[in-house]
């Protein structure tokens, strides 16, 4: 048999039209196929239409299947498809689905009479009414099968797949065993046998993992998007499409594949699980900006982190340098921002914002010791009688600088960023864990840092990664920053890059494509010559790389002493902004709002006057969208209107 995939949903499909028994549906912007159970031979056809040239199914082969389960009731099988001998009830090669587990099936004839060989594969949950793509690979003994690109599920049985497996006289069908007890009764999109080979590479190249193509029926592939005047859909299909009407809807899950019509800007959106996403709107453009609100702060402010509290409001909470009166929360009031709490702080370096549940936390990361010499930072809890933030619970850090909030499987995580200790900046980082019997957060796992700045955490398909960055190790800034990935319960390294006093992660997406971007903040190496300027020097953009692996370097920027970059859009437009602080003459240095430009990458649009900016914050109301920034300087910090 040639090497070319054998596509055997599209061999059910005749060129005329649907077979009976066959309708498109569309769910979720993604068309398959509904089965219906009265007919099931109609949806078979002879295996010599795919073996031409042989009469022997693979040795070793891929089986490719793009597919939407519904809700299989307990102990039911059904099946995604089988071949079967004309004069024999008996199951030659098949896949079946059951509640949380898959089953391969095939027949072994080495025996008289042969038998019946089941490769179970537990824990396979598809029930959840989402698309999946699986890729079984088949060798011998070994049976491996990926889920949605993830980590494969490896099984060894002694019972190899036959050498050489007859297909004479036996017919392929589509959803079922050629009879009605154990129809497919969800959507199938895809189904490919690909011989000779494990097409896990192949199939895993793109970053919308969960529909993948390596062939797909015309009828189900993108209709065009306008028909002449006399022309009608070949095929008709059906949709579980809905419009809502009036002010913003929630956009969830639920809501996945439903379209909202905003009348006052004239907008149709289409939500995508977490976010509406414009299809069709007067578009907007970034022309300028303009300050908005001036902002005086209990002192320099370090960092800003801007929230909403459900039903409450929408919040900013400033990291601010002194003690007394300490670091503040503003509220979001008639279209300004005004006090609304303040909290005793030691240095603040940031805030988190994080919901675990119902419950509402706001983490402090505290860089100095209290006025009995201990060093806490400080996590609190929203009390709704009091309406206030109130104290919950100290954790011990070492200069803090950040916090990262993430869950992975399930569990609630929050990472610090320490610093240093006295002067030694090479010391643990820690991540914490949620313990949902005591309520705490628990020692996880510690990572070596050194004098590091950031953490960033962010997914790319079934992957968890968490970025740090470095800072100084005691002799030099240029050393390298560390990517983590989540294997079997714990961070391991993945990728280090060599930065120069990184102080900011900050990942972002354009389309498919994953950005991560490096704030350096100054060159120094006491084995080195200093350099005509600490100061000026490039801060980077790295994008990555699917088939490498890996993060490779998209572009330079030149930049000063940058603390931050902040990612936003505007219409179609994406923008990077970045925390310029200082250029090694003075603290009142422009920081720079970049727009992409496709294949020119990011270009500087707008300049904005700066002093000591240390973090940008871009957020969304109903009157617009704004850019908070925050001084470290001087306790001034600015609200800026983006004006379209």
């Amino acid at each position: 048999t040639d090497l070319r995939p054998l596509d055997i949903l599209s061999e059910v499909v005749p060129t005329s039209g649907l077979a009976r028994g066959m309708r498109v549906f569309q769910v979720q912007g993604v068309r398959g196929f509904q089965l219906a159970t009265s007919r099931p031979r109609a949806l078979g056809f002879p295996a010599s239409r795919l073996f031409i040239h042989c009469d022997h199914f693979p040795e070793e082969f891929s089986i490719i299947v793009t597919l939407r389960v519904l809700s299989v009731p307990t102990k039911r099988n059904e099946y995604v498809f089988t071949l079967m001998a004309e004069e024999s009830p008996s199951i030659l090669v098949g896949l079946r689905y059951a509640p949380d587990k898959l089953h391969f099936l095939f027949w072994n004839q080495e025996h008289a009479g042969g038998w019946q060989t089941r490769v179970p594969f537990p824990n396979v949950s598809l029930s959840d009414n989402q698309w999946h793509t699986l890729v079984l690979a088949v060798s011998g003994q070994s049976f491996s099968l990926t889920v949605d690109c993830s980590i494969p599920k490896d099984v060894v049985v002694e019972t190899p797949f036959p050498a050489s497996l007859s297909v004479k006289r036996a017919s392929f069908y589509l959803g079922n065993r050629r009879r009605r007890k154990g129809v497919f009764t969800g959507l199938l999109r895809q189904l490919v046998l690909l011989p000779g080979a494990d097409a896990t590479p192949r199939i895993c190249t793109t970053m919308n993992f969960k529909v993948v193509t390596l062939s797909v029926p015309t009828v189900l592939q993108d209709l065009p998007t306008k028909t002449a005047s006399n022309e009608v859909l070949k095929y008709p299909y059906a949709t579980d499409t809905k419009v809502t009407l009036g002010s913003h809807p929630p956009c969830t899950k639920q809501e996945k594949a439903q379209f909202w019509f905003n009348a006052s800007r004239r907008g149709l959106y289409l939500c995508n699980g977490s976010a509406w996403i414009s299809m069709l709107e007067v578009k907007q453009r970034l022309d300028y900006v303009e300050e908005y609100q001036n902002l005086v702060t209990n002192s320099e402010t370090m960092g800003v982190e801007v929230f909403t509290i459900p039903k409450v409001g929408l919040f900013a909470a400033t990291a601010n340098r002194y003690t007394t009166p300490g670091s503040a929360i503003y509220k979001w009031t008639d279209g300004k921002f005004v006090p609304y709490q303040n909290i005793p702080t030691y240095q603040a370096q940031s805030w988190k914002y994080f919901t675990i549940g119902k419950k509402i936390f706001l983490a402090v990361a505290n860089f100095a010791q209290n006025d009995r010499g201990q060093e806490f930072s400080v996590i609190y809890k929203w009390s709704r009688r009091k309406e206030k933030f109130i104290t919950y619970q100290r954790i011990t850090t070492h200069s803090a600088r950040d916090w990262e909030a993430f869950f992975i499987e399930g569990e609630a995580f929050l990472a610090v960023v320490n610093h240093r200790e006295g002067n030694n900046h090479n010391i643990n980082s820690v991540i914490y864990r949620w313990n949902p019997r005591t309520g705490l957060f628990e020692t996880n796992q510690t990572i070596p840092t050194s004098g590091a700045y950031d953490w960033e955490f962010f997914t790319i398909g079934p992957y968890s990664f968490l970025a740090v960055a470095n800072t100084f190790n005691g002799t030099s800034t240029k050393i390298y920053s560390h990517i983590y990935i989540w294997l079997s319960g714990s961070f391991q390294l993945f990728q280090s890059i060599l930065t120069s006093g990184a102080a900011d992660w900050e990942v972002f997406r354009i389309g498919d494509r994953v950005f991560l971007a490096v704030a350096n903040s100054h060159s120094y190496d006491s084995g080195m010559p200093a350099p005509s300027n600490f100061y000026a020097i490039n801060s980077s953009i790295y994008e990555l790389n699917i088939t490498a692996q890996m993060f490779v370097k998209f572009q330079d920027l030149l930049t000063y002493s940058a603390l931050d970059w902040e990612f936003f859009s505007v219409g179609d437009d994406s923008f990077l902004v970045v925390a310029n602080s200082f250029d090694g003459f003075t603290f009142d240095v422009n920081s720079i709002i970049y727009r992409w430009q496709g294949y020119e990458g990011f270009v500087a649009v707008h300049h904005l006057p700066t002093v000591g900016c240390r973090d940008w914050e871009a957020f969304h109301t109903a009157e617009g969208s704004y850019l908070f920034y925050s001084s470290a300087k001087e306790p001034l910090s600015k609200v800026l209107k983006l004006k379209t």
